[in-house]
């Protein structure tokens, strides 16, 4: 039987779990809720309906699992705890500290309905926490270093077009190759902010807008560019359009550590990603993680699961026979 999936929220991220289902033979695409008038949403599935958000409840017995695909900021602190209650529930919920506070509140709601809800999945937080976890139980005598990009920020591209006179931006975060080169080395060193990444933006500047007074905002920000080298390009909507269309992105999750007695033995562990479209690659993490929900729902279990509660088995498509006879 196909893992019944619904996708609530139809924007990138909600087309590339979309994408994720019609990749994996185990599930289906059920039902797509919108907060948009259904009628002007267009999906890629034939025969699968879009309907209003407010009408979720009605759907529930044709839902395996739901997946969020809202933001972080004001989105998924209120739906996933809400949907909780009702379905089993997947999101992408990424904003680092404050991961505690949506545990807890995803948990008692899931609890109390009897449901399994997942949250912080994608590739960071997910894989890159996976990874770092591993890496740090393996090498407990090391450091963890963490570079994101070369790729596209969505935070930050929308702190910029939210500055006066600008008409549309993208912000490229990219590691320093130095600092990279230094950590690969093993010599541990000690990284500030600004050593390890560079800012770069891609601005269209309103007409008759002081390029000279946008710049300076934007490299004086607070949280979002102060403290990095920052570099601001002026272009045209049209070079901005042609160059910069996708939303590619990736890192490197680096562990340095030492074993032996006296820990005279050097170890690099790391892990990268290269990824031409962000929602896509995080929307693949997710469907992963709908069929652990799904598995874990069957066994009884309820409650909120981060990626560090579900076994690896429970991820793949393979049965247990399959995972040991070609992967272990």
């Amino acid at each position: 039987m196909s893992i019944r999936i619904g996708i609530m929220g139809y924007g990138n991220l909600g087309r590339g779990i979309e994408c994720a289902i019609k990749q994996n033979e185990d599930m289906e695409l059920t039902a797509v809720f919108t907060r948009r008038a259904p009628e002007s949403v267009s999906i890629l599935t034939e025969g699968v309906k879009v309907y209003p958000a407010d009408q979720i409840l009605d759907h529930k017995d044709e839902v395996d699992v739901l997946i969020l695909c809202g933001g972080s900021a004001t989105d998924l602190p209120v739906q996933t705890p809400e949907y909780a209650k009702h379905f089993h529930v997947v999101d992408s919920f990424d904003t680092h500290a404050k991961i505690p506070q949506h545990f807890a509140a995803v948990d008692a709601s899931a609890q109390e309905g009897g449901k399994v809800a997942v949250i912080s999945c994608g590739w960071d937080p997910g894989m890159f926490s996976l990874n770092r976890l591993y890496a740090g139980a393996i090498l407990p005598m090391g450091q963890d270093y963490t570079f994101w990009g070369k790729g596209v920020s969505q935070g930050h591209s929308d702190a910029i077009r939210r500055v006066e006179g600008v008409v549309d931006a993208k912000q490229y975060t990219i590691p320093v190759d130095e600092a990279l080169t230094a950590v690969r080395s093993g010599s541990n060193p000690a990284l500030t902010t600004r050593q390890k990444h560079l800012r770069e933006c891609f601005v269209v500047a309103a007409e008759g807008a002081d390029k000279t007074k946008i710049e300076h905002e934007i490299k004086t920000m607070p949280n979002y560019f102060a403290d990095y080298d920052t570099i601001v390009h002026f272009i045209s909507k049209e070079e901005l359009d042609r160059d910069h269309s996708g939303i590619p992105h990736g890192g490197f999750v680096i562990r340095s550590g030492k074993t032996g007695w006296e820990g005279e033995n050097t170890h690099i562990i790391e892990y990268s990603l290269k990824l031409d479209s962000n929602p896509e690659f995080t929307a693949s993490v997710i469907a992963a993680y709908a069929r652990a929900a799904y598995r874990m729902g069957q066994e009884g279990a309820k409650g909120c699961k981060t990626v560090f509660d579900i076994p690896p088995a429970y991820l793949s498509a393979m049965s247990g026979e399959e995972l040991r006879a070609h992967l272990l």
